[in-house]
Order: C-alpha cells, then structure tokens, then sequence
C-alpha cells in the first residue's frame, strides 16, 4: 500500500531484495520508500512486508525531536485502514511498538527481506476428463 497522500506520486510494488531510502516525495509533506535509482516513485508494499534497516530506525514527532526505535527489522503495516484522510502505512517493530512512516527520518537505507503470502481464490477443480459442455454417459 501507499498512504493517502501519495496517490498523485508515481509508484510501484516493492520486490525482495531492493534497497530503499526514506524520503518526502516532491509536492507532498508525506514521507515514504522510494529506490535509489528512482526517487521519484513511490514503493508501495503491502502489509505483512519485512524491513531490514541499516542502522536503528530514526524518526521524529513533527521535526521537533528524533529517536530512534533499538531494532533494525520491522515488518510494514497498517493502522486504522477504515479512518479516511489520515496517514495508515507503520512499520511495527519485533516489541510491537510501531512508527508511521510518514514520521521516519530521511535518509535511512532499508531492504526488503520478504514479501507476504497473498492467497488467491482457486477455482473449483474438476475430475480429470470431465468437462460438463462435452461429457457422454457411457451406457
């Protein structure tokens, strides 16, 4: 996913293995995780993503102080997915606290370790040689 206010930025899924920068996107006060190599698209994951980070995780409260979270995992989440018109997109830490990522300090550098299982509906399998349209009762 990719928080409310980036939906006019251009964006992409997240793939295992890249490295992402923390960064505001141009017209936007809202922070998110873009590529090195294209920063100005927005990496979009879905919950459940792991992060590994370089360094301990910083983040700040309006630009008025920064600390910093003594983990360098985290797994992407969301909070409050239904409250329109708020930023949802945290990263929850192996404690279970959590960090908007609108709130992460810039700059830091992190690695995508996994994905998350997404289950797809299958459809209803059939007897091998059935087929409803061409089946002949053999009498």
């Amino acid at each position: 996913m990719c928080d409310y206010s980036l939906h006019a930025v251009a964006s992409r899924p997240a793939q295992v293995g890249e490295t992402l920068i923390s960064t505001t996107f141009r017209g936007t006060s809202t922070r998110g995780f873009a590529s090195e190599s294209e920063p100005e698209v927005a990496i979009c994951m879905l919950p459940g993503t792991e992060l590994a980070f370089t360094e301990d995780v910083k983040y700040d409260n309006r630009w008025i102080w920064t600390k910093s979270v003594k983990f360098r995992v985290g797994k992407f989440g969301v909070v409050d997915p239904n409250t329109p018109h708020r930023h949802h997109d945290a990263i929850e830490f192996p404690d279970g606290s959590r960090v908007m990522v609108t709130q992460l300090c810039e700059g830091q550098r992190a690695t995508v370790l996994q994905l998350p299982v997404v289950h797809r509906t299958a459809e209803p399998a059939q007897p091998v040689g059935a087929n409803t349209a061409t089946s002949v009762p053999i009498a």
